[in-house]
């Protein structure tokens, strides 16, 4: 299968602009819609991407944009909800539309970005609603659509909403009250995950397959921002929650203007978000160990980071 143009429908988030950065260096033409084109400027400058100003949940317009594509990659996804019914819109009904769009318009190859975890009897309505997506997704086979679906952990990165989040609450907060500390993630480079979706994209070996995308080393929450803190030297105390005193520090938060956490969230952590599977032998490497990465973005000012970031300059 040649692919020479690609949409990305979600391209404008953190793992988006990664594999837009990756096909680019791969001379593919890239499509990405967005409801405010200026906020995506880093990728408007990239000579193979074009970024488009529509609102992918208008049917009309998502077909348009799909249109001519030889693939698209469905990669829409929210970790709160503004409104009732926002995680079943983005996650189970948007899939679903991208399918009826990739049928329309004879588009052969669809890639879709799920959730590790997903399931229609998961604890949470995220994980309920990814398993949603999964589900629309397999329908597209029946339309000799060749899809694959990645179920990555939590993905970090420069520009991450995880790990970068501890650091910012470390920087500001004298203590951290940490919900869910015992909570276990396998942390993926979204780099890594970027890798995968582009290799996957010609090749016949991945159609029809589902993978679960995790980093080398599995973390209990509290390991994870503890760690944190000793890249960024800021060190802090970190009291561990009950699962009670969880539930009301979300609930107390889904009051705030900005959302860091939810009741939702924490349901969704009852689940371990660990893959049962090494790596997938298909992609040809290995995954990054996230000590390995994220010094370079975490500690911008410490001495290890400086030193962290010319040992990667010099290949060491």
């Amino acid at each position: 299968m040649r692919i020479e143009t690609v949409c990305l429908i979600g391209g404008s988030g953190f793992l988006g602009r990664h594999i837009a950065h990756q096909l680019a260096e791969r001379g593919v033409r890239t499509r990405i819609p967005t409801r405010h084109r200026e906020r995506v400027k880093e990728l408007i400058v990239l000579p193979t991407v074009d970024v488009i100003e529509l609102n992918v949940h208008e049917p009309q317009a998502l077909s348009r944009l799909v249109a001519g594509c030889d693939a698209a990659v469905s990669m829409a996804g929210i970790l709160h909800e503004r409104s009732a019914g926002d995680f079943a819109k983005v996650h189970t009904e948007l899939p679903r539309r991208i399918v009826d769009a990739c049928r329309a318009n004879g588009v052969r190859r669809l890639l879709h970005v799920s959730a590790l975890k997903a399931a229609h009897d998961a604890p949470s309505e995220y994980l309920r609603t990814k398993a949603g997506g999964e589900q629309q997704i397999r329908v597209a086979e029946a339309a000799a659509i060749r899809a694959t679906i990645f179920r990555p952990s939590v993905m970090f990165g420069r520009g991450d909403s995880f790990l970068s989040l501890f650091a910012q609450l470390l920087r500001w907060l004298p203590a951290i009250a940490l919900a869910c500390p015992n909570a276990r993630f396998q942390p993926v480079w979204v780099e890594d995950v970027a890798r995968a979706i582009v290799e996957s994209l010609a090749n016949g070996a991945t159609f029809s397959a589902s993978y679960d995308l995790c980093g080398p080393k599995t973390y209990r929450l509290q390991e994870l921002v503890e760690y944190v803190g000793r890249v960024t030297g800021r060190l802090r105390p970190i009291i561990g929650l009950s699962d009670r005193l969880s539930y009301l520090q979300a609930w107390a938060m889904e009051r705030l203007p900005m959302k860091l956490m939810t009741r939702d969230n924490i349901a969704s952590m009852q689940v371990d978000n660990v893959c049962d599977c090494p790596f997938p032998a298909v992609f040809g490497f290995e995954p990054t160990p996230l000590e390995s990465v994220a010094p370079a973005y975490l500690g911008d000012h410490s001495p290890r980071a400086r030193l962290h970031r010319l040992r990667l300059r010099a290949r060491r």
